[in-house]
């Protein structure tokens, strides 16, 4: 099998947090969400165990109960930080756009919150360690986000990563109806974007921050 290596890397390289740029007006399908998740469950699991669930929220009610939550457990610090923040600087533009979706989060087409088998309490109790237990448990899930993530991308859908609700994770539960030997890994809002454009972000040359046998040594 050989990819196409630009379209590939392209993909890969402008699957960005997308906030400001979700269009709130037009309607997700479920076939087009549920061919996502089925790429999404590809990903590897820890023990190769499959516990990742996928929770799909379209009911306005629950939907406006979740952005309450949102903003409850983190909206104001959002909003403070975003004030604060220099104008035109690249943390004060995504300040910004995480204040924007906090204040409109429930206009958003659907929510996905994913969910895993476990919780870290409970793997901890077991007698791992927290950093041990933390990795095996959000490790099995989190792949699988990504991965539908840029599913979603390749199909002109954008979403974000968004863990804020976790403060009041219980009480998300309660609403949802989640058991409670599942975990919430976050909250991601679903919906088609406004253009698909979306540009490499700047980062560091991985030869400044890779490093050979030793964190002593860097790689260049």
């Amino acid at each position: 099998m050989e990819f196409d290596l630009d379209q590939t890397d392209a993909l890969l390289s402008t699957t960005r947090a997308v906030r400001k740029r979700l269009d709130f007006d037009r309607e997700v399908p479920d076939d087009v969400l549920l061919e996502c998740l089925q790429l999404a469950v590809q990903a590897p699991t820890g023990s190769n165990r499959q516990g990742w669930r996928w929770m799909v929220v379209r009911d306005a009610e629950k939907k406006a109960a979740l952005a309450d939550m949102y903003r409850r457990a983190g909206g104001e610090y959002l909003a403070a930080a975003a004030a604060d923040a220099e104008d035109g600087s690249q943390t004060g533009r995504v300040l910004d756009s995480a204040n924007f979706l906090a204040q409109n989060l429930e206009r958003v087409p659907v929510f996905v919150i994913p969910l895993i088998i476990g919780r870290l309490e409970d793997a901890v109790g077991e007698g791992r360690n927290l950093t041990n237990a933390a990795a095996g448990l959000m490790g099995s899930i989190v792949p699988a986000m990504w991965s539908f993530q840029l599913a979603l991308r390749s199909r002109g859908l954008g979403s974000c990563y968004t863990t804020l609700h976790l403060g009041l994770e219980q009480e998300a539960a309660e609403l949802l109806g989640i058991p409670a030997h599942m975990s919430q890994a976050g909250l991601l809002p679903v919906a088609y974007t406004k253009g698909t454009d979306f540009k490499a972000a700047k980062r560091p040359p991985v030869s400044e921050i890779t490093y050979l046998d030793s964190y002593k040594n860097p790689i260049a």
